[in-house]
Parts: C-alpha cells; structure tokens; sequence
C-alpha cells in the first residue's frame, strides 16, 4: 500500500483506461506522487503502456 509521505504529499497509483477495455492480460500501473492540497481531484497522465505498445490515458485509482 502507499507509504506515509511527509506534509501534504501522498503516493497514488496511475493505471492505464484503454488497458480495461482491450481484454489483453496484465495492467499498465505506475506510481508517482501527488500534492493533495494542489490537486484534491483524481490524477491524469498520459504514460507509456508497454502491453499495448503506445502512450495512453492513466487515471489515479483508489
């Protein structure tokens, strides 16, 4: 699970949404660190999904 992080910064899991929908096997996940007190909303980015082999859209999970 997520470590305790120091002040207002916590660690979130990114996991890819066109990963869900194609049926492969596996997940596309990546963990980074976010400013809760900046971005109080769930995280966006667009990372690299080797499964698929292209850049996609990776939504912070809960």
């Amino acid at each position: 699970m997520a470590k305790k992080a120091k002040g207002n910064r916590q660690q979130v899991i990114l996991e890819c949404t066109e990963h869900k929908e194609s049926g492969m096997p596996g997940t596309s996940r990546y963990i980074t660190t976010k400013n809760r007190k900046n971005t109080p909303d769930r995280m966006e980015r667009k990372k690299y999904n080797p499964v698929l082999k292209k850049y996609t859209l990776h939504r912070e999970i809960k």
